[in-house]
């Protein structure tokens, strides 16, 4: 599956925190983050992570663009509980593409628990019918 993994920076180390406890389950999948979330949890997890822009010179938009043509499979958004301005617009939009697409989101440690359980649990395979990049379409084309 396709997770993207947000975090603002008050919430970079629970970020962390989280990934390292979950480790296992996360390294079964393939990880995207904002460039500087991303190099956290890499030099904490060793995880493999594909890295967007920072999120405040694009990330978030690169994300939310990636989500709207259904590339992503669940999202991982760790948010500041006193939001700033500039990014409200910018959070309604990703928040926005993900209801709209139908993508699981946690943005918070206890979601982001209950959603990697299913993930392992297999209770969110049916995102593989209905993301196009999924492993399971890419088998259907070819035959």
């Amino acid at each position: 599956m396709e997770i993207a993994i947000i975090a603002d920076d008050s919430k970079k180390e629970l970020m962390a925190q989280f990934c390292i406890a979950y480790c296992g389950i996360l390294s079964r999948h393939h990880l995207c983050a904002t460039r500087i979330t991303g190099k956290y949890i890499q030099d904490a997890t060793g995880l493999d992570i594909d890295m967007m822009m920072s999120g405040s010179t694009g990330g978030t938009e690169q994300m939310a663009s990636r989500i709207s043509l259904n590339e992503i499979d669940i999202l991982f958004y760790f948010r500041d509980t006193e939001p700033q301005d500039p990014y409200l617009q910018q959070d309604f939009e990703l928040l926005r593409m993900c209801d709209i697409q139908n993508i699981p989101v946690a943005t918070n440690i206890a979601t982001a628990e209950v959603l990697v359980m299913a993930l392992d649990n297999g209770m969110l395979d049916w995102r593989n019918i209905v993301n196009p990049r999924s492993e399971y379409n890419r088998r259907r084309k070819k035959s």
